[in-house]
């Protein structure tokens, strides 16, 4: 399943607003695809794929341990397997 929030573009606005909390993301490309699940810090990780350039459109959502984030982002990760 999915992340069930709505994709953002990847840019300096979408890095801005993400929280500086644990959390797991999804990257996509133009269309909605997902293309990789991540976890970390969310900024600091949104930061490095914006520099990346690693794809066009983001969404997460936030936990409140980074455990937390890696079960999360493990599941997800199956999901696209």
């Amino acid at each position: 399943m999915p992340l069930q929030k709505p994709w953002r573009d990847l840019d300096r606005n979408a890095v801005s607003s993400a929280p500086d909390r644990p959390g797991v993301y999804e990257l996509g490309d133009e269309s909605g695809v997902v293309q990789a699940v991540g976890h970390g810090v969310l900024r600091d990780e949104l930061k490095t794929a914006l520099a990346y350039e690693d794809a066009a459109r983001v969404r997460w959502t936030d936990v409140h341990t980074l455990e937390q984030a890696g079960e999360l982002a493990a599941e997800h990760r199956d999901r696209l397997e």
